[in-house]
């Protein structure tokens, strides 16, 4: 099997009504997945994952958790298919996606990474009712002008850019008024497009404090192990490397941006010449071709994880 290959997982935004199914019908491993998710949190999280309804499925509370899951599945049908526990040479994951790098680094559990998944869930759209916010993604415009139009849009309110996901692709976050702002100088300053985001508040930003004390005091109460394989976290965009590091990657990363374009980089040029994206969509795989030249590979059903699994036996 190869080892320069990066594991990557998506984040919120990618989930769909029918994601994971063909998962649960034809791996075992991906079913004890879904199993365990289901009594984890109690309710059928798979059925909503399975059947919808898709508004449902899209609350912040369900559409983590759901997120997390599949990934896990399609993870354990990868690993079921390659017969043999992967050693990538890093993972890691987008916002939300981060919780699943853990779990196949050995850092998390899978039933504590659902826990906190879910309490993470429910407190991001807490905070979003406490203090209303909006996000909109800004295409064609490099970093220091997303900026730079952020900046002088601040006596409108608070605004930063929340995801930097490939170049000429960030999203910013923070209260309306000075979001829309923030759009209108961005297309000013050359920006190809702006587009409003359908999110239930400004995630990644300081919009987002009301979130960290109760989460803060979640993430003590779970075992966090050492990563067995570096994870590239959201807010440096290096590997966190010890317990101590992850937990304090995990609260700062709520009110932080997430240094995705940074984190490809990384581990692209750290010897990561493949980025296989598991779990739902293809998201990461089109951010990673944008920001570096690599190969890359979606596994999302079983087909997938064979073909991926065949591939590096035979050495391609």
């Amino acid at each position: 099997m190869p080892n320069d290959y990066a594991l990557v997982f998506p984040g919120q935004g990618s989930q769909y009504v029918g994601m994971g199914q063909d998962l649960w019908e034809q791996s075992p491993a991906a079913r004890a997945v879904f199993a365990q998710a289901d009594d984890v949190l109690a309710f059928p999280l798979s059925k909503l994952c399975f059947a919808g309804p898709e508004e449902v499925l899209r609350e912040t509370a369900n559409a983590q958790p759901a997120i997390l899951v599949v990934s896990l599945a399609a993870l354990a049908a990868l690993e079921e298919a390659a017969g043999e526990r992967l050693s990538p040479l890093f993972t890691a994951g987008h916002s939300l996606g981060e919780f699943t790098a853990l779990v196949a680094a050995g850092a998390l559990s899978g039933a504590d990474a659902l826990r906190l998944v879910r309490r993470r869930g429910e407190l991001m759209s807490a905070a979003g009712q406490e203090r209303p916010g909006a996000m909109a993604a800004v295409l064609g415009a490099d970093d220091a002008a997303v900026e730079e139009a952020c900046a002088e849009a601040a006596e409108a309110g608070t605004v930063i850019v929340a995801n930097y996901n490939a170049p000429g692709q960030v999203v910013i976050s923070g209260d309306p008024a000075a979001v829309a702002r923030a759009g209108e100088v961005a297309k000013a300053k050359g920006a190809r497009r702006v587009m409003a985001l359908a999110v239930s508040g400004a995630f990644h930003s300081p919009l987002m404090a009301y979130a960290v004390r109760p989460f803060r005091g979640a993430v003590a109460e779970c075992q966090i192990a050492d990563p067995r394989v570096p994870v590239v976290g959201n807010v440096t965009a290096t590997p966190l490397r010890t317990a101590a590091e992850v937990r304090d990657e995990l609260t700062r990363q709520i009110t932080s941006p997430v240094c995705w374009s940074r984190s490809v980089e990384y581990m692209a040029e750290h010897g990561a010449g493949q980025f296989v994206e598991v779990g739902p969509g293809r998201v990461l795989t089109g951010l990673a071709k944008r920001t570096h030249s690599v190969r890359t590979a979606n596994v999302d059903d079983v087909a997938a994880a064979r073909a991926l699994a065949a591939e590096w036996r035979a050495g391609v």
